[in-house]
C-alpha cells in the first residue's frame, strides 16, 4: 500500500482543534516530536498549545519536587516550551479548584497544593492525572503551516485514555482507526529500513 507524504493530506480530513489529538507524520525527524501524540488544549487565531502524551521522562514527580512528600509518579515531556515548568492534565475538575476545562472530562491547571494534599490523603486517583515538563506551542499560523506540509495528522479523541502509561500510544491510536491509518502505524521509523 503506497502512503506517501502527499497521501497523508488525503487521510487528514480534520484540522487542529481544541480537544483533538495531533499525531506526528511517521517519518518526522525531530527530537521533540518524532512519533508524538499531542493533546490539543487550545487552538485559535492567536496560536496553539498542547501536551505530548507519550514521551515519558526518566524522572519522577517526587524527584522534581523533593521538599514535599508526594507519590512516585511518572512525568512526561510535554514539549519544548517552558520545559523546566511543571504542568498537568486531569479528570478531576469537579474536585480541584481553579481547573480549566478543555473538553468533556479533561481539564488542565488547578490548585497544585490541593492536588498534592488530595494525593497524600489517598482521595485522588493518580490514574486520572498526568504531569508534564513543558508543552508544545505554536505561534499564530505556525501550526497551520506545519499541517499544510503534512507534518501532522489530526484525529478526534475517541476511546483513547490519554492518561494511560502506554509508551506506544502513537501506534495504538493509528492502529485503532484501521484502514490506511493502521498501515501508517506499522511504518518503520527510518524509511530505509525494510
Amino acid at each position: 500500500m503506497d502512503i506517501s507524504f502527499a497521501n497523508i493530506s488525503k487521510l487528514n480530513n480534520l484540522k487542529p482543534k481544541k480537544g483533538r489529538l495531533l499525531l506526528a507524520e511517521p517519518f518526522m525527524n525531530d527530537d521533540h516530536f518524532s512519533r508524538s501524540v499531542i493533546y490539543m488544549c487550545e487552538h485559535d487565531k492567536t496560536g496553539s498549545y498542547g501536551f505530548i502524551l507519550n514521551n515519558k521522562l526518566n524522572i519522577k514527580l517526587d524527584e522534581i519536587i523533593p521538599d514535599i512528600e508526594i507519590p512516585n509518579i511518572n512525568v512526561y515531556y510535554g514539549g519544548p516550551v517552558h520545559s523546566s515548568n511543571l504542568f498537568f492534565l486531569h479528570q478531576l475538575g469537579d474536585i480541584i479548584d481553579s481547573s480549566v476545562k478543555i473538553s468533556d472530562n479533561i481539564w488542565t491547571s488547578g490548585d497544585f497544593n490541593q492536588i498534592i494534599e488530595f494525593m497524600n490523603m489517598g482521595i485522588l486517583d493518580i490514574n486520572k492525572i498526568k504531569f508534564f515538563l513543558g508543552y508544545a506551542g505554536w505561534t499564530k499560523n505556525q501550526l497551520e503551516t506545519e499541517f499544510d506540509s503534512n507534518s501532522w495528522i489530526a484525529i478526534d479523541l475517541k476511546k483513547e485514555n490519554i492518561f494511560c502509561k502506554n509508551d506506544d500510544l502513537w501506534k495504538e491510536v493509528l492502529s485503532n482507526r484501521g484502514g490506511k491509518l493502521k498501515a501508517i502505524a506499522n511504518f518503520p521509523i527510518n524509511p530505509t529500513d525494510n
